[in-house]
């Protein structure tokens, strides 16, 4: 893998998988723009990084800042190599109770926020003959989960829109892109879900404590970055076997989710979400 010198953009930076990203990307050489809500945690992650750092604090869907920032962040290094899509929050309730205000701000932040930061920058990247973009989806992405409408959606969205922009993209101006669809990653992405009203969370699941460590989660986008892979499943057991069979054999794959499904759904209604 060769970022020596390479700028990568970062959003969602201050924790999980955005702060191990920008600590492996640091590792190869390359020179890291870290943004996110919390700036007194992109300076903890900056603290840990020995390559050249820019903060860039915002809020993803505070569309009116976004072409400031763009011009800020290409002011630093002349250019941006490659932008990481990653800040997004989740979801833990069934649609029947869900309230619309939920599944607008999930969809707002982890669609309609990644496609506009991309919209904008989009020129600059074929003005400067290349790049690369990268969506960070999920699993859920490709499958339908439970407790996770909202979020379902707009990672499936996200998906639909990466594909398309990389069929217009690729061989016309040499951006490429990659989708990236992580299973259960040992972060805070259950803590950090929104509940039916809107609230957080505030607790984790048992399947991502016992997921795999950000760190590599981090080391396979990498890979998947460095040789223009255009899309990589990060998962592993019945989560990796689901992703696949959306694609082999998706009857099945239905069937197993309404078990799985009416499972939940009755945990869910009994007073146990993990």
């Amino acid at each position: 893998m060769n970022f020596k010198d390479k700028v990568v953009w970062i959003t969602g930076a201050s924790s999980g998988i955005g702060e191990a990203l920008a600590k492996a990307f640091a590792e190869q050489g390359a020179h890291i723009i870290l943004s996110g809500r919390r700036i007194k945690a992109l300076e903890a992650v900056a603290a840990g990084i020995a390559t050249d750092t820019m903060l860039l604090p915002f809020e993803t869907t505070d569309y009116d800042v976004l072409p400031a920032k763009i011009d800020k962040a290409r002011q630093w290094k002349g250019r941006i190599d490659i932008l990481v899509n990653n800040a997004g929050i989740s979801q833990r309730s069934l649609a029947i109770d869900t309230h619309p205000d939920v599944h607008h701000k999930i969809i707002n932040v982890d669609l309609l926020a990644p496609i506009w930061l991309t919209q904008l920058l989009l020129p600059h990247m074929v003005e400067a003959g290349g790049g690369h973009i990268v969506g960070i989806s999920s699993v859920a992405g490709r499958i339908g989960a439970p407790l996770r409408t909202a979020y379902s959606a707009a990672k499936h969205g996200l998906i639909g829109y990466m594909d398309a922009l990389r069929a217009e993209t690729e061989l016309l101006h040499n951006i490429h892109v990659t989708n990236i669809l992580p299973g259960s990653i040992k972060t805070d992405v259950s803590r950090n879900a929104l509940t039916k009203e809107g609230e957080r969370r505030g607790k984790s699941d048992a399947v991502i404590e016992n997921g795999l460590a950000p760190e590599e989660c981090a080391r396979q986008i990498l890979e998947a970055v460095a040789n223009n892979v255009p899309e990589l499943i990060i998962a592993e057991g019945p989560e990796l076997m689901m992703a696949q069979l959306r694609q082999s054999d998706p009857e099945q794959l239905f069937a197993m989710l309404a078990q799985f499904g009416a499972q939940t759904a009755e945990k869910y209604e009994a007073g146990d979400d993990d």
